[in-house]
């Protein structure tokens, strides 16, 4: 997704970090903490160099949709979001070279359409729904779930690129120069 944006990352390295919610996390929190936990592990690894994480939690109400388990879980998720309003939050954070920390947090709207159960039937089969947050990918067959959307697309694909850019520039790496 950075391609995008013009910047080609020096290197990619996961976070080992687990994921669990604290007891009576929200989900904002969440999407926080896990952005800062997952920099700060990788920043561990190559220290002195700017470090980017992210993460993407969908939150139903007060109800985390963390990544689904089996298809069963799946299932279960893209009924509780069919005909609903439902938050995406993308937090995102920066760990800069002298060991500082700036981040973000980033709030998109998602309202699905009343699925059919036939639809869902074709969608688990697809398979989209394995590793992704809320049971669903909004860049490949559930676009047509989607009946409205307001905030950052990419925020719900899994990086919003407008506030990762501007929070680059702000610390001094523009895009147009990397």
């Amino acid at each position: 997704m950075l391609a995008q944006i013009g910047i080609e990352p020096v290197e990619v390295a996961p976070a080992d970090i687990d994921e669990t919610p604290e007891p009576g996390e929200l989900p904002r929190e969440l999407a926080a903490r896990l952005a800062e936990a997952k920099a700060r592990n990788v920043a561990k690894q190559f220290g002195g160099d700017f470090i980017l994480a992210a993460d993407t939690v969908v939150a139903c109400g007060r109800r985390i949709l963390g990544k689904m388990e089996d298809e069963a879980a799946a299932r279960h998720c893209l009924e509780l979001l069919s005909g609903r309003r439902h938050r995406v939050l993308g937090g995102v954070a920066v760990i800069t070279p002298d060991g500082g920390c700036q981040s973000r947090l980033v709030t998109t709207m998602v309202r699905f359409k009343r699925l059919e159960n036939a639809e869902i039937i074709a969608y688990l089969a697809t398979g989209e729904w394995q590793g992704k947050a809320g049971a669903y990918a909004i860049q490949g067959r559930a676009a047509a779930f989607v009946a409205h959307i307001n905030g950052s697309y990419t925020n719900v694909v899994g990086l919003p690129l407008y506030e990762t850019a501007t929070m680059l520039q702000g610390l001094g790496l523009d895009a147009a120069r990397i």
